[in-house]
């Protein structure tokens, strides 16, 4: 029922009242005074369900915004992660949490080698008790990168070694289950700086860690 068709019904009530001489004009007043306090009471409820129907499109788009800004500062490797994660039916939410790089030039896994060094121990110590501080089913992608020294085919398979050795290092020394954690290897097809210097190829010579929920 309307706001309009409500006084119609009110007015023609009191009318049919007054005209039969059931009612006083203190009584119309009363209820035309009382239609009035519930129209004010119906529109302050209105008012409040659109503020709170506002702020909470605010609060999804500022989540919305977030991720999107998560997003866009993710490496391309972490944005192929997410789809591939997604694809695969792994994720609950389909977002990206944050993304760990162990490049050589901080944690030194040796020229032609997958073996952690303590560098790369004290980091992934860091990563887990991370994780364990997230507190959440979490999905991890590990990548393994190479420089573009040596066959293309050698750094495809050095790169999934050592991305294997930091999986099995995140299971054994942290809990996180196998079947949570993907690896892939990228070998020497996505670098992050030139190869044609000492510092560009320590640093194309990396594992990522992509933590997805």
């Amino acid at each position: 029922m309307t706001k309009n068709t409500r006084w119609l019904g009110i007015l023609a009530l009191a009318a049919a009242l007054v005209a039969a001489g059931c009612a006083s004009k203190g009584f119309v007043r009363q209820e035309i005074a009382a239609l009035h306090d519930r129209d004010r009471e119906l529109e302050s409820n209105l008012e409040q369900t659109q503020t709170r129907l506002e702020d909470t499109e605010v609060r999804l788009s500022g989540r919305l915004d977030d991720q999107g800004a998560n997003l866009d500062e993710a490496s391309q490797t972490a944005r192929e992660a997410l789809q591939r994660a997604i694809d695969a039916g792994k994720l609950a939410e389909g977002k990206l949490l944050f993304e760990t790089v162990l490049s050589d030039d901080k944690v030194k896994f040796g020229l032609n080698r997958a073996q952690l060094s303590d560098e790369a121990k004290v980091a992934l110590d860091e990563l887990g008790s991370r994780l364990t501080e997230v507190n959440r089913e979490v999905y991890l992608e590990i990548q393994g990168h190479t420089d573009a020294s040596g066959p293309e085919e050698l750094n495809l398979e050095l790169g999934e070694q050592r991305a294997e050795v930091v999986r099995r290092y995140l299971n054994l020394e942290h809990d996180i289950p196998l079947h949570r954690i993907a690896t892939i290897s990228y070998g020497e097809a996505a670098p992050v700086a030139v190869n044609d210097t000492r510092e560009g190829r320590a640093q194309n010579r990396r594992v990522a860690v992509v933590v997805l929920r």
